[in-house]
C-alpha cells in the first residue's frame, strides 16, 4: 500500500471511530463494507468491523469478521482477543479459553488475556486456575486493581479467608473509593469472626457507594450476628428502598423480625420475598415457621407444603411440616412427611428423636432396637440428636438426658449477654412471683395447678401470670385468672419485650411452666427475665440450661445420688412434687362397663397415657399379664386410628386376640373421671410414667402399679403413690411388676385390700392437701429469696414435712 493510499485509508479509519463513539455504528458499518472491497486484505478493517458487529449485539457477524482478520494475518492477537471476549458473552467459555490461550503464546505477557481467563475459570468452578490466573496479572501489572478483587474472591470461595483478605485490603490501598473491595473485605471478615471489622467495611462500601444494595444486606447480616438486631431491621429496609425486588433481603428482613418477635411483619416479610422470587422454598419455610408459632396451623401446613414443591429435597421444610401436622392431629400425614425428612437426612439436627416419638405416637416399632442403640451413641458422643422431650421417653437414663438437654439448650437457647446483669432488688413488699405458661386454658396443667393459685398466701407473695397461650374463654382460665394480681397476656410480644416487662416489675421469682414441652419458650428465661429461675411441673427433667436455679422435686423424684445429672439446684418437697386440687368435678352421670366397650365380667386392666408413652417392651410385658390372667381386657386411651390398630397387630404377633384391646374415646374431664371406676388395675408405663392420669386414677380410687426407673420421668408414679400412702405398688423390675400385677388380678381379696386402702387414704392423703402443698412450696419460695438477698447462690432447698 503506498503512502497515499494508506493516508487515505487512516482518514476512514478515524471517522469510523468518530462514527462509532457517537453510536452511529450503522454508518460505520457501511463505510468499513466499501473500504473492505478496496482493501480486502486489510485485517485492521476486519478487526474493525468485528468491534462494530459486536457494539451492534450482530455477534455471529463479528466473529465471521475477526476470523477473517486471522486467516489475513494468523498472528493478530486482537483479533484472537476479540473473539474470546465475544465468546464469553456467547456463553462459550471453552472456545474462549482457546483464543485467550493463543493470545497468550503470542504475548505470554498479555494481562487482559490473563484476566479473562481468570474470571471464566472462577465461573467454571476452576478457582485454582482462576487464581493461577489472577496473580499471573498482578506479576505483569502490579497495581491491577480489579485483579487483587477478583483474586480475593476466588481465595475466599476457596475457604482461605485469610489470603482473601490481604488481596482485597491491597484492592483497597490501591483504590480507596472501590466499593466492591469493600463490601468483599466484609464478607471474608465476617467469615473469619472480625464481625466489628466486617461492620466498618460494609459501611466504608455504602458511604463510597449509598445505593450498594448488596452491601446493605451484607450489612444486615453481620449485625444480626452480632445480636443488633434493631439496627439489622434498619440495614435490610435500605437494601429493599434501593432494590425493591431485593427477595433475600426480604427474607433476611423477616429472619430478625422473627427473632425480634414482630410476627405479624416477618410474616409480611417472607410474603414479599415469595412475591418476588416465587420459587423461594427458604422464604416459604421461613414463613411456614411463623405462622405456627402464630397458631395459624393451616397456613403453616400450607407454606412448607409450598417450600416441597418449590424444593422437593427440602428436609427442613418436610420435618417441619409433620410437627404441625402432628399438632393439628393429622398424624399419618405427619409420619409421611417425617419419613421424607428421615430419607433425605437421617442425620439432620435433632430429627431422630423426633422421628422415633411419632412412630410411637403411631404405634409403629420397626427397627426399634437399632434405632434406640444409634439415638444412645450419638447422644453419648454429644451429636445433636434429639429434642430433650421425646428422650424422656426413650430411654431411662438421666445422665444422657441431661447431656441431650444441654445439647438442645446450647443450639436453640443458650444464655444470652445482650441484657445487663440483674442488679439485687430492694426487698419488696412482697415477693413478686411470676407464673410463665401457654396453659392458662382447660389444660392438664390447670387441672392441677389451680387450687394452688387459689391458696397462695396474698399477703406475703404478690401473683403475676404472664400468659403465652390461647385466650380460650374457659371456665378454667376464668378460675385462675382472677387469682392474680396481674393477668398478661403475652404472647403477641417477643421474649425479649416479655423479659424487659419481667425486668422492669421487678420480678423476683420467674417460674417456668412450659420446659421443653409444645408452646414453651424457654428464651424468656435465656435472656433472664427474673433474678430467681424455677423449672417447675410442666417438663418432668432438667433443662440442661445454667440460668435456670432450681427445679422443684422430691425425694423419690431425684434421690440425692442423681443430683449430678440436674444443671438445677434440686428444691425438696417434703410429700410428692406434684401439686393437686383438693376436689375435682365428677359428672354424676351413671356409667356402666357396657355401654363403654368394656365386658361385663372379667378383670379390666387400664392405662389412659398417650400412645407415645407406650414402649415395645412395655406392651409386651402387658400381653404377658393378659396371658397370664384369663377374660381379662387392657383398656387404653385412643391417641389416633392407627395407633389402635398397630398396637391390636401387635397384640396379635404376640398370642393375644385383639378384642382384648379396648380404646377409651376422648370425653370431657368430669366424664372422663366418671368412668375411670371401671376399671380395675391401672398399668403404668416406662420409662415415662403417667402424670395427671396417675393422681386422676388415685383420686376415683383405682389404684395405679408403676415400675420405679432411674430418671424423672420414670419415678413420677412412685412419687404419688408414696404420697397417698400406697408404696406396695412400686415395684423396680420388669419381673416384679407383671407378677404383682397378674397377684391383683387373680387374688380378688387382695385388691380389695389395696383398693380400700387407697379409698381410706384418699380424704387425709398429702397428694390431694393444696392448702399444705402451697405452704411448702413457699417456704422454698422464701428461702430461695433469702439466700439472694443474702448473696448467696442457688443451692439445694429440703423442706421438712
Amino acid at each position: 500500500m503506498n503512502k497515499k493510499n494508506k493516508n487515505l485509508l487512516d482518514a476512514h479509519i478515524k471517522s469510523i471511530f468518530t462514527l462509532y463513539s457517537n453510536g452511529q455504528i450503522k454508518k460505520a458499518l457501511d463505510i468499513i463494507k466499501a473500504l473492505i472491497n478496496d482493501y480486502p486484505n486489510e485485517p485492521l478493517l476486519f478487526n474493525i468491523s468485528g468491534i462494530c458487529y459486536k457494539a451492534n449485539n450482530q455477534l455471529d457477524a463479528a466473529v465471521d469478521s475477526f476470523e477473517k482478520a486471522i486467516a489475513i494475518k494468523p498472528d493478530d492477537i486482537k483479533a484472537y482477543f476479540n473473539l474470546g471476549i465475544i465468546h464469553m458473552e456467547m456463553g462459550k467459555l471453552g472456545n474462549a479459553i482457546r483464543f485467550y490461550e493463543k493470545v497468550l503464546v503470542l504475548n505470554p505477557n498479555y494481562t487482559d488475556a490473563h484476566y479473562n481467563l481468570g474470571v471464566i475459570f472462577k465461573e467454571l468452578g476452576n478457582l485454582d486456575d482462576a487464581v493461577k490466573s489472577y496473580k499471573k496479572v498482578l506479576d505483569i501489572k502490579p497495581n491491577h486493581v480489579a485483579a487483587y478483587n477478583n483474586l480475593g474472591v476466588s481465595l475466599k470461595e476457596l475457604g482461605h479467608q485469610e489470603e482473601a483478605v490481604k488481596s482485597y485490603k491491597k484492592a483497597i490501598a490501591i483504590k480507596p473509593d472501590f466499593a466492591d473491595a469493600h463490601n468483599n473485605l466484609g464478607v471474608s471478615l465476617k467469615e473469619l469472626g472480625h464481625l466489628e471489622e466486617a461492620v466498618i467495611s460494609y459501611k466504608k462500601a455504602i458511604t463510597i457507594k449509598p445505593d450498594f444494595a448488596d452491601a446493605c444486606n451484607n450489612l444486615g447480616n453481620v449485625l444480626k450476628d452480632l445480636s443488633q438486631l434493631d439496627t439489622a431491621v434498619i440495614a435490610y429496609k435500605n437494601a429493599i428502598t434501593i432494590k425493591p425486588d431485593f427477595a433475600d433481603a426480604a427474607n433476611n428482613l423477616g429472619i430478625v423480625l422473627h427473632e425480634l418477635g414482630q410476627l405479624n411483619d416477618a410474616v409480611k416479610s417472607f410474603e414479599m420475598a415469595i412475591v418476588i422470587k416465587p420459587d423461594f422454598a427458604d422464604a416459604a419455610n421461613n414463613l411456614g415457621i411463623v405462622q405456627h408459632e402464630l397458631g395459624q396451623l393451616n397456613d403453616a401446613v400450607k407454606s412448607f407444603e409450598m417450600a416441597i414443591v418449590i424444593k422437593s429435597d427440602f428436609v427442613e421444610a418436610y420435618r417441619n411440616h409433620g410437627k404441625v401436622l402432628m399438632e393439628i392431629n393429622r398424624t399419618d400425614e405427619a409420619m409421611v412427611s417425617y419419613e421424607s425428612a428421615f430419607s433425605l437426612n437421617p442425620d439432620l439436627d435433632f430429627l431422630l428423636g423426633d422421628y422415633l416419638h411419632i412412630k410411637r405416637k403411631l404405634g409403629i416399632w420397626d427397627d426399634w432396637a437399632t434405632h434406640l442403640n444409634e439415638l444412645t451413641i450419638k447422644v453419648n458422643n454429644g451429636l445433636q440428636a434429639t429434642s430433650p422431650f421425646p428422650l424422656l421417653g426413650l430411654i431411662d437414663n438421666p445422665e444422657m438426658q441431661k447431656k441431650s438437654a444441654e445439647i438442645f439448650s446450647d443450639k436453640f437457647y443458650p444464655q444470652s449477654y445482650d441484657l445487663p446483669k440483674i442488679e439485687v432488688y430492694p426487698r419488696h413488699k412482697k415477693i413478686r412471683i411470676a407464673y410463665f405458661s401457654g396453659d392458662f386454658h382447660n389444660h392438664p396443667g390447670m387441672h392441677l395447678m389451680a387450687e394452688l393459685f387459689e391458696c397462695h398466701n396474698k399477703i406475703f407473695f404478690e401473683l403475676i401470670a404472664f400468659s403465652f397461650g390461647p385466650d380460650t374463654h374457659d371456665k378454667w382460665r376464668q378460675r385462675v385468672s382472677v387469682c392474680f394480681d396481674q393477668f398478661i397476656d403475652v404472647k403477641l410480644k417477643s421474649d425479649r419485650e416479655i423479659s424487659l416487662l419481667a425486668r422492669k416489675m421487678e420480678i423476683d421469682i420467674a417460674v417456668n411452666r412450659g420446659g421443653y414441652t409444645q408452646g414453651g419458650r424457654p428464651n424468656i428465661f435465656a435472656e433472664g427475665c427474673a433474678p430467681i429461675q424455677v423449672n417447675y411441673l410442666g417438663y418432668p427433667g432438667t433443662t440442661g440450661a445454667e440460668y435456670m436455679d432450681y427445679i422443684i422435686a422430691d425425694r423419690a423424684l431425684i434421690p440425692e445420688d442423681k443430683q449430678q445429672y440436674y444443671s438445677e439446684k434440686i428444691v425438696y418437697m417434703p410429700n410428692s412434687y406434684q401439686v393437686n386440687m383438693s376436689n375435682r368435678e365428677v359428672s354424676k352421670n351413671s356409667l356402666i362397663r357396657d355401654e363403654l366397650g368394656l365386658p361385663v365380667k372379667g378383670f379390666v386392666f387400664c392405662c389412659f397415657n398417650n400412645a407415645y408413652k407406650i414402649t415395645p417392651s412395655t406392651f409386651s410385658g402387658w400381653m404377658r399379664i393378659l396371658s397370664a390372667v384369663e377374660d381379662s381386657v387392657l383398656w387404653l386411651f385412643e391417641s389416633n386410628t392407627t395407633s389402635n390398630k398397630n398396637l391390636k397387630n401387635e397384640a396379635i404377633k404376640l398370642g393375644i386376640n385383639e378384642d382384648r384391646i379396648i380404646f377409651a374415646k376422648r370425653m370431657p374431664v368430669e366424664d372422663h373421671l366418671n368412668r375411670i371406676k371401671e376399671a380395675d388395675l391401672f398399668l403404668d408405663t416406662l420409662p415415662y410414667n403417667a402424670h395427671t392420669t396417675a393422681s386422676d386414677a388415685l383420686r376415683m380410687g383405682l389404684p395405679v402399679l408403676t415400675c420405679e426407673g432411674n430418671s424423672f420421668a420414670s419415678r413420677v408414679a412412685a412419687s404419688l403413690l408414696r404420697a397417698v400412702n400406697l408404696p406396695e405398688l412400686i415395684t423396680t423390675t420388669q419381673k416384679q411388676y407383671e407378677s404383682l400385677a397378674i397377684q391383683l388380678a387373680t387374688n380378688p381379696e387382695k385388691l380389695k385390700m389395696i383398693k380400700d386402702k387407697l379409698i381410706y387414704n384418699i380424704p387425709t392423703a398429702v397428694l390431694y392437701d393444696t392448702p399444705l402443698y402451697t405452704r411448702q412450696l413457699e417456704s422454698a419460695y422464701l428461702e430461695m429469696y433469702e439466700r439472694y438477698q443474702n448473696g448467696l447462690n442457688p443451692d439445694h432447698i429440703y423442706l421438712e414435712h
